[in-house]
């Protein structure tokens, strides 16, 4: 069995690997001196393995928890959250040199954790 601790390293690495990729993207699209090319498949496969990590450290969390379906409403944000993190890189590929979306990851960011810390439904 892996313990509780472990779980949690892994789903921040998660975070960790997906919030570098998102900022990548946002930087490679503000200095255009930089090898997109070269850069774009290094950041979509940090981004998607940290995805992949996030799910397993959370849902084994979960599991740790022994928390069961039906899931309290924090964790269906959370969720939503993490589907939403999934598909901004899409969105930021093509709309990364707008402000908002330097934004938009952090704030989804800082909403995960209040879920988590907090719990509020």
């Amino acid at each position: 069995m892996i313990a509780y601790p472990f779980y949690k390293l892994i789903h921040f690495a998660g975070i960790f690997m997906v919030m570098v990729a998102l900022g990548g993207v946002v930087i490679a699209h503000h200095k255009q001196s930089l090898p997109v090319p070269k850069w774009k498949k290094l950041m979509g496969i940090t981004h998607g393995l940290g995805l992949f990590l996030t799910l397993l450290g959370g849902f084994g969390m979960l599991a740790r928890l022994q928390i069961h379906w039906p899931w309290p409403g924090w964790i269906m944000a959370k969720l939503l959250i993490w589907v939403a993190l999934g598909g901004s890189l899409a969105l930021l590929r093509r709309k990364g040199g707008a402000t908002w979306t330097w934004w938009v990851p952090t704030i989804l960011g800082v909403f995960a954790v209040y879920f988590a810390v907090f719990q509020p439904f």
